[in-house]
Parts: C-alpha cells; structure tokens; sequence
C-alpha cells in the first residue's frame, strides 16, 4: 500500500503541470517555476525510494527517470530559449500518460544492475542516456509543436492549444538547438557504452539491438543537421526526421526494457 501511494503521488505531481499551461493569460511566473519543480520531484523521489541506493533499472523504473529528465531538461530549456516554455500544453500530457504506463507497469521484475565496468562509467553511462533522451523527447515535442502550428496556419483555423503553443519559427529554432546539444551528448553516451561494453567483453561494440537502435538514431539525427545546416530543411519534412529518431532511441532504451522485463518474464 505504501508504494501504491507514492507511485500515484509522483503521478499526481504530474497533473498541475498539465493545468497550468492552460491558463487564459499564461506566463512564465512563479507558478510556473513550482509547477515544474513538483513534476521533477514526484518522480524522482519516487525512483529513489524504489532503488533504495541500488540502481535497479526495471521498466516502470525507466519511465519514472525518462518523466523526470525530460522535465528537467525542458526547465532549462524554458530558462534559456525564448518562448520554449509555451510547450508545456504538448509535454506535460504525454509525460501523464507516460506515467500511467509507468504505474501499471510498477509490479514488473526489477533487477539489479551487475556489470563488471568501473563504477565511473556506469553512472556516466546512465547520465548521459538518460539526459540524452529528455533532449530528444523536448525536441520531438517542439518538433510536434510545429506541426500543429503550421496545420492550423494552412487551414487558417487556430485551436486552443495552438494558440498556446510557440510559433513555428520558434519551434524549429528550438528543435534545432536540442538537436544539436542532444546528438553531441548521444556520441558521449555511445562512447561510454563502448568502455563499458569493453570492459566486459574485450571488444568495443556488439551489435544487439539497443546498439544498433542507438546507432540508427544517431545517424538519423545527423543527417537531419546535415540536411538543415545546409538546405534549410524543415518543417513536416523534419517532424518526420526528428519522430523516427525519438521513435528509434524508444525502442532502444524503454522499448528494450520493456521487451525484456515485461513480455519476457
């Protein structure tokens, strides 16, 4: 009963996030700050308490980390780029449902984490993963952001969530910048799995499908900044790019998790 009620506390910690950006007159105020916070906090001391000093990366586990990260990392994004924080009406909701697949899921198999890799690169390892895909999950948003807004502006029809949403520019500037953050921390997180796939095996990639994932999702990315950098691609032409590559690195980090922890046990 007791971790029944904190899993549905770090959920509910999730709700006024997904209120606030629907205010008449929305603003970056300090509601908005303490909204944000409590959404960060709910899951992260939920995942706490679950691993109590062991990191034991089940599935729900998984889901609670990628809410809060990509929380965090959409918070520093609302602080430094101009009008980032107009996607909270987008994010938040997803990170509810995400969450609520995380609750059903609470009872799967959660086993501790044994590689035989310096603790260092571990921990390393995780971070960078992890912070990696709250980048490429605000990105994707954005991304997703433009889409609707350029939908609206063809049919001329504004909807209540567009009009809470930033401007297709802003947008697109906005995915661009994660992108580009998130692809350089994405080579660091390929370059530490190497050591630590290194460290146990004595070679330095093998190819199972959380690599090769990863890998495809890298190179997607890449050829997206490649594409922009040099013609200018964008719009539903880089929705597409940025959707596939968020889509690859899902199945490669929660989609594995959930293969192995969930169908498989």
């Amino acid at each position: 009963m007791h971790d029944t009620l904190f899993n549905l506390s770090a959920l509910l910690a999730l709700v006024p996030a997904c209120v606030v950006g629907w205010r008449r007159q929305p603003a970056l105020d300090v509601l908005y700050w303490l909204v944000l916070a409590v959404g960060v906090a709910g899951p992260l001391a939920w995942v706490v308490v679950q691993d109590a000093g062991a990191w034991r990366p089940g599935f729900s586990t998984t889901l609670w980390v990628i809410i809060a990260a990509s929380l965090a990392v959409f918070a520093a994004a609302a602080a430094r780029l101009p009008q980032a924080w107009r996607l909270l009406p987008l994010l938040a909701p997803y990170l509810l449902i995400v969450g609520g697949l995380a609750t059903i899921w609470y009872h799967a198999p959660k086993a501790a984490l044994t590689t035989v890799a310096p603790t260092a690169w571990v921990h390393a390892h995780i971070l960078v993963s992890v912070v990696t895909y709250g980048l490429l999950t605000v990105a994707a948003v954005a991304e997703l952001a433009a889409f609707f807004q350029e939908r609206a502006l063809k049919r001329k029809r504004p909807t209540a969530l567009t009009r809470r949403l930033p401007a297709v520019a802003d947008c697109e500037a906005l995915a661009v910048r994660l992108l580009v953050i998130g692809e350089i921390i994405l080579a660091l997180g390929l370059m530490t799995g190497m050591a630590m796939q290194y460290a146990e095996s004595g070679a330095l990639l093998t190819f199972d499908h959380k690599t090769v994932l990863t890998v495809a999702a890298f190179l997607v990315i890449g050829i997206l900044l490649v594409a922009h950098f040099r013609s200018g691609v964008r719009g539903r032409v880089a929705a597409r790019f940025v959707l596939v590559a968020y889509l690859l690195l899902t199945l490669g980090y929660p989609g594995v998790k959930f293969v192995t922890d969930v169908l498989m046990a």
